[in-house]
């Protein structure tokens, strides 16, 4: 396992808001609803490697099949949505959570909302985030049958070990 050098700010405000386009679906599909998934587009989720991205969206993930959305640059799977996509987010900058390479994917992970995990991609730009709700599926199963969708993105760099970051100052 390794991380990225230093802390990065407003990532829990991004949480927030993608968390709570998964209870807006969620509750939509609970009224009975057959309506696209309903989030916010990411604000570089115009850029042609988002587009690369969707295009290679698998029809399932980890099982679930995927849900018509209604914002450029997502996808989403299971019924209720369980797995939601959003490219073009900002990529991340230095900060000390868990990152892990799945896949040839780096990925930072933030459980600050479990069973809700938040992966965000490293090292790519755009960044995609990825919201799993674990106690229907594993988050890793679901980057994992993501991961050749999201390589379309270039990678520009990493995670490394904090042992092996830049000293700083």
């Amino acid at each position: 396992m390794s991380h990225p050098a230093a802390p990065r700010p407003r990532r829990a405000l991004r949480r927030v808001a993608f968390a709570l386009s998964l209870s807006v679906a969620a509750s939509a599909l609970l009224a009975g609803c057959s309506q696209p998934v309903t989030f916010d587009p990411a604000p570089a989720a115009s850029d042609p490697d988002c587009a690369a991205v969707v295009v290679r969206l698998p029809d399932s993930v980890a099982g679930l099949p995927e849900r018509e959305t209604n914002a450029q640059g997502t996808g989403a799977w299971g019924q209720p949505a369980s797995v939601l996509l959003r490219c073009g987010v900002e990529p991340p900058g230095p900060t000390t959570e868990r990152c892990v390479s799945v896949d040839g994917i780096d990925w930072i992970i933030d459980e600050s909302d479990a069973p809700t995990y938040l992966f965000t991609t490293y090292g790519r730009t755009p960044a995609v985030e990825v919201v799993v709700d674990n106690d229907v599926v594993s988050g890793t199963t679901a980057i994992t049958d993501l991961s050749r969708a999201v390589a379309a993105i270039p990678a520009e760099g990493g995670c490394v070990a904090v042992d092996d970051a830049p000293a700083i100052g």
